[in-house]
């Protein structure tokens, strides 16, 4: 039986590894998605034996209808994975506007109108599964004086994300869509690096694009509607600084995060 899956912000980081990893599966066809207007050149950055879906921006307006228009209209998929993110440094004395709108926009706006035509022009079905990329950073709960406060913009989007996630698996559980919410780990990307969060790689427990993947994949593998509507961090506490500190010890993995 073939498959089909759709991955979008799939040319770096966990998408390209997503990317990759599916194409690589027998029977799956995979449609990826870039902002530029031509497919990526190098086939080391992202799988060549992708179907190629340009010009996809997920904070445009437009971004549902530019997707579907070039989606085959018989396409069926089973999974749709929104992983594209931006992730703008802040303090509390240098807060940035644009970053903040280029964020909540990314993280929790896109993703309602994505979903939306995708839906309403049939491509997502009974059966299908929805994957939105949060964050652990997300939680409020998790939230604690151990990380301090900042970055309002990343963390406060990711938790709207939550709650797009929760209100779409309601709006969605009667068409037999499942919508999961989850934390993919902490990872060795350029997005991490760009705010110089690299020095905590080693003492975090960060793990590499390729790793968080294979995870990610195995857990959707078994998602269902049993789940839809609930945050979960398929690789457990290993990453999450507060976990121990807030949730006790002996954690499971995978981990239902706490909103």
């Amino acid at each position: 039986m073939t498959t089909s899956v759709l991955i979008l912000g799939a040319t770096r980081g966990l998408g390209a590894s997503l990317t990759n990893l599916y194409a690589s599966k027998p029977s799956t066809t995979v449609f990826a998605t870039t902002r530029s207007n031509t497919p990526p050149s190098s086939p080391s950055s992202s799988c060549k034996d992708a179907n190629w879906l340009v010009d996809i921006d997920v904070a445009s307006p437009d971004v549902g209808q530019k997707l579907i228009s070039q989606l085959p209209s018989s396409t069926k998929l089973s999974t749709a994975i929104i992983s594209a993110g931006y992730f703008g440094f802040e303090t509390f004395d240098d807060p940035d506007w644009e970053k903040e709108l280029k964020m909540y926009t990314t993280s929790a706006i896109g993703p309602v109108f994505i979903v939306h035509h995708l839906v309403k022009a049939g491509l997502l079905g009974q059966g299908s599964k929805v994957i939105l990329v949060s964050s652990e950073s997300g939680s409020i709960t998790l939230r604690h004086e151990k990380e301090g406060g900042g970055n309002y913009g990343h963390h406060a989007s990711k938790a709207a994300l939550n709650m797009v996630g929760k209100l779409l698996s309601l709006d969605l559980r009667e068409k037999g869509i499942a919508v999961g919410l989850v934390h993919p780990g902490f990872m060795r990307t350029d997005m991490t690096r760009s705010v110089g969060f690299d020095k905590y790689w080693d003492g975090g427990g960060a793990v590499t694009p390729d790793e968080s993947a294979e995870s990610l994949a195995s857990f959707i593998e078994d998602f269902d509607l049993n789940k839809t509507g609930q945050y979960w961090a398929p690789r457990g506490p290993r990453d999450i600084g507060t976990a121990e500190v807030v949730l006790g010890k002996d954690l499971p993995t995978p981990l239902q995060l706490p909103w």
